[in-house]
């Protein structure tokens, strides 16, 4: 049972990644990891937890919320900085884990990347697809941006003028839309008003990842250019949100500035007071999402040992102070209370048309920056994984195609290839609900994972050198897994469920396959 627990030799390891011709081509300079990270963490979060969070827990005080939940990303973010300086690989926590907890559990966190990057890839897609129906004013028929296992009601022209008046206020352009529970609910004769509309597959976000996946065999420097570009065009409209909206805050609307006990809705501990910041963090916290994803491109940065940490740490930063500054223009200009009813995907677009008189066009361009966020959250999430199966691929532990590199562009273009395919099928017939948190669950264990590696190297090999060092080892450490851990407990049992299913199945193929033809086993 040792060798379940072999270690990859650091020195191997960091021959490997000069390993000339036969390694990724680095092309990344410190702002383009800067932007790696801003591109992978601020996506639709920024635009949905925050009110989420303001209406059901913490109110105005979603902003000491953010500041929370930073301090709990930060304890990942300095361990993963100092991995990522010292073990310029790449592979993220996977590579660390090889390296310092064993084969086994390196696998085990390798599979549960899948769930982060390509499950994360499959969901934001199809996320991307509805937004841009919505900016498109619904021209995308109904069965062509949706599974066959998704359905929709609707009561359209003059069947409208029959339906109860309760429920027609809500139609929108003529359309008026029905939940499941809803139609049910009606006589049959209003059913029979009603047309029903059955998926046949997601086109739309099929087309997003195919055209992000061809960028990505291109090359890292090209994919990191539009990065770039998509990064500067979603900050610019969150800091064009920010400026305007200062002057329609109403400082009555932050005061209380947290909820008051005994509001109704609120009776649980984490809904209201202090306890409310706690509770709007455990649902912010998952809009900080994506920073790791800059590790997974250390062997691809052109000084990795200066410029991961800054990447890392600095896209860390920047992001939550965005955050913090949004959080407290948009609980200014509405009230949080009002966020509940009026719907959390459409907050923004919903304070700016009720209360920000003369700007309607800045609802627009919100869509359009969410838009953006979400095409660079898929781009890193899909460069995020491609990278890990690089990794386990050049450790035999999946099969050779998945290292394979472009004679010319020097990307694991096969790797990529495979991958659209797994994703594209995944987001084209699958409804976006099924993933639900599980791509919480695999980036939060890869947290834990690589918080205790740090405190195991710095144990078992204190003699190596840190260009970035952990401050305060061991307690730095042994938050990040406290708070983590606590973040995973805090999910459904469904998701808990699904991943420990996801994890028997990767144990399987280990014992089966991987663990017989992984080049350790070799030596």
């Amino acid at each position: 049972m040792s060798n379940l627990f072999r270690t990859k030799d650091l020195g191997k390891l960091l021959a490997d990644a000069s390993a000339g011709e036969h390694g990724l081509k680095r092309t990344l300079g410190m702002w383009s990891l800067v932007a790696l990270g801003i591109g992978a963490i601020i996506g639709a979060g920024l635009f949905v937890r925050t009110a989420a969070a303001a209406s059901d827990c913490a109110g105005s005080g979603v902003t000491m919320s953010f500041v929370v939940a930073a301090i709990g990303c930060a304890f990942a973010g300095l361990c993963y900085a100092e991995f990522a300086a010292m073990i310029p690989i790449a592979g993220s926590a996977y590579t660390y884990a090889y390296t310092t907890l064993g084969e086994l559990v390196a696998w085990i966190i390798g599979w549960a990347l899948i769930m982060e990057y390509a499950l994360g890839a499959a969901t934001v897609s199809i996320a991307w697809s509805e937004y841009l129906n919505n900016l498109l004013g619904g021209a995308i028929p109904y069965e062509w941006c949706h599974s066959p296992f998704e359905k929709s009601y609707r009561v359209i022209g003059d069947a409208l003028a029959a339906f109860p008046a309760d429920l027609v206020q809500n139609a929108k352009n003529g359309i008026l839309v029905l939940s499941d529970e809803q139609y049910l609910s009606l006589a049959p004769n209003f059913q029979s008003m009603v047309t029903t509309f059955q998926g046949i597959m997601n086109l739309p976000a099929l087309l997003i990842l195919l055209v992000l996946s061809l960028l990505l065999i291109k090359g890292t420097q090209e994919s990191a250019i539009v990065n770039g570009i998509i990064v500067f065009i979603k900050v610019a409209i969150v800091l064009v949100f920010i400026v305007i909206g200062w002057q329609f805050i109403r400082p009555e609307n932050h005061t209380p500035y947290l909820i008051p006990e005994g509001t109704p809705g609120h009776e649980g501990i984490f809904t209201w007071g202090y306890g409310g910041i706690l509770g709007g963090a455990a649902i912010v916290f998952f809009a900080f999402i994506g920073f790791d994803a800059v590790s997974t491109a250390a062997q691809e940065a052109k000084n990795p040992k200066r410029d991961m940490p800054i990447g890392i740490l600095g896209s860390l930063v920047v992001c939550t102070i965005l955050y913090i500054l949004f959080s407290h223009v948009l609980t200014g200009v509405t009230h949080w209370s009002e966020y509940g009813a009026a719907g959390k995907e459409a907050s923004v677009s919903y304070a700016i048309q009720k209360y920000m008189v003369g700007y309607s066009w800045l609802a627009t361009s919100v869509t359009i920056a969410i838009l953006a966020g979400f095409s660079s959250v898929i781009l890193v999430m899909l460069m995020g994984q491609s990278r890990v199966f690089f990794s386990m691929s050049k450790d035999g532990l999946l099969p050779n195609v998945f290292s394979h590199l472009h004679p010319k562009y020097k990307t694991p273009y096969k790797s990529n290839m495979i991958l659209f395919l797994f994703v594209g099928i995944f987001a084209t017939f699958v409804p976006g609900s099924v993933a639900g948190d599980l791509t919480s669950f695999g980036t939060l264990f890869a947290f834990v994972i690589v918080c205790a590696g740090i405190w195991v190297m710095r144990r078992n090999s204190p003699e190596i050198p840190r260009p970035f060092k952990t401050p305060l080892v061991p307690l730095v450490p042994i938050l990040g897994i406290l708070v983590c851990s606590f973040m995973i407990i805090a999910l459904d049992k469904f998701t808990l469920l699904s991943a420990a299913v996801w994890m028997v199945l990767g144990l399987l193929i280990y014992f089966i396959y991987s663990r017989h033809t992984s080049k350790l086993d070799k030596h």
